[in-house]
């Protein structure tokens, strides 16, 4: 038997079943690996309301048509983005447009669809569904690692042994916290009401005729409303579904388990809905109130980490670099995260896997650190918050030239990021 049919295939634990789990999933198993991917949900959120809308990048769009086999259908699960606008609502309730980028080329899906395409072209059977991550131990030679996990309809406790331990497992990771417990999250000032409204049978209603006069360009624009001290944020996702964000500022709540959003009482929704009254259009408060069960979303980020792998042990998507909404980077960069370690572990081989690690670490660390500050700077501008640099942003007194550090474009690495360090 020749050498090469006598060479193991390595194996790598990802730790969440969310967007960057099975996108590292794609990108190992493109890469020669076997995968065994840890999540505590019971089943694959098939079908599913779950989360809210979200924009893909052109690269993003590009790595996912990679990974499936019908890439067409990432067409059918997206509307397109081309439009990037910042709006301000006068004193007599007319509205001007403050920036507006006509070349934007971002694809917006709602999460649950974007999730079941990267799902539904994995093999179900690498899977663990149900099963909850209790600790790892990585072994004396440094060459595998040991997950322990529970079976939350059995109870049981399973051991998995694998070459590398991929830690996808969000903004508030266990296996960072190990790694760096004194790393704490930043509470941003304040939070996001958010709801995705399915108009589905109503087109021709008040409320969706309405919201179209008031935003013209629905269906391929990403509108960012401005208001002293506060904005929301409105784009069409496919299936007749509106996605809308509300920032306000609020004392930082008390996050409970392993969630960064909270299901809401119907008092909060209510004064949620007086509150909006006071600010927005009747039009945009109109969808609101329409929306079933918004939620509320606690904006947290991150210092930027200097490093992001231990051993065999390695950090992807939230759990390497959380951030805040506003530069519509968490899904992007976790898709990216995914691409760039796959390539480095397949140009490195399992022999080389510290060297693999240290070329993801060396290519994403630079992108990620200054994306996640541009967008908390982002944020702030846009809920006139001090900066040290700057006085606190008055939409209804800045000029377009004011408003052109809000465009997305100003992102950094926005056209598009490295993939290796070649």
């Amino acid at each position: 038997m020749s050498e090469k049919k006598n060479k193991k295939k390595p194996k790598a634990v990802i730790l969440g079943g969310s967007i960057a789990g099975v996108s590292c999933a794609h990108a190992l198993i493109l890469a020669g690996w076997d995968i065994v991917v840890l999540e505590k949900s019971n089943a694959p959120p098939k079908g599913s309301p779950t989360g809210a809308g979200l924009g893909i990048d052109p690269l993003a769009q590009q790595i996912i048509q990679s990974w499936l086999p019908q890439p067409e259908l990432l067409q059918e699960a997206t509307l397109p983005l081309t439009i990037d606008q910042n709006i301000v609502t006068g004193g007599d309730k007319s509205t001007r447009i403050l920036t507006r980028d006509e070349n934007f080329n971002f694809g917006a899906a709602h999460w649950a669809d974007l999730h079941s395409l990267l799902y539904d072209a994995l093999p179900p059977e690498i899977f663990l569904w149900g099963h909850v991550y209790l600790s790892f131990c990585i072994s004396e030679d440094q060459t595998s690692v040991n997950v322990k996990a529970k079976s939350l309809q059995t109870n049981e406790i399973i051991e998995i042994n694998g070459d590398l331990l991929i830690a996808a497992d969000g903004c508030l990771s266990s296996i960072r916290r190990t790694f760096l417990p004194d790393i704490k999250l930043r509470y941003s000032g304040y939070c996001a009401w958010r709801g995705v409204l399915d108009f589905s049978g109503t087109e021709s209603s008040e409320t969706i005729i309405g919201i179209r006069r008031l935003y013209p360009d629905l269906g391929n624009c990403l509108y960012f409303h401005l208001d002293s001290g506060t904005h929301s944020v409105l784009y069409e996702l496919p299936k007749k579904k509106l996605n809308w964000i509300w920032y306000v500022h609020q004392p930082e709540p008390e996050v409970k388990g392993n969630s960064v959003t909270m299901k809401v009482s119907s008092d909060m929704i209510n004064n949620m809905y007086q509150e909006a009254e006071k600010v927005w259009l009747p039009e945009l408060v109109q969808v609101m109130k329409e929306t079933e069960e918004p939620f509320l979303n606690f904006i947290y980020d991150c210092d930027p980490l200097e490093q992001i792998f231990w051993g065999n042990v390695v950090l992807i998507g939230d759990a390497a670099h959380p951030t805040t909404p506003h530069g519509l980077r968490s899904t992007n960069m976790s898709i990216l995260d995914a691409a760039v370690l796959g390539k480095c572990l397949q140009k490195w081989g399992l022999e080389n896997l510290p060297s693999a690690l240290e070329e993801y670490q060396s290519v994403r660390v630079p992108v990620i650190s200054q994306q996640v500050l541009h967008s908390r700077r982002l944020g702030r501008i846009k809920q006139g918050l001090y900066l040290p640099d700057r006085g606190p942003f008055d939409p209804n007194t800045a000029s377009p030239e004011d408003g052109e550090e809000l465009q997305q474009k100003n992102m950094p690495f926005f056209s598009g990021a490295p993939i290796s360090a070649d």
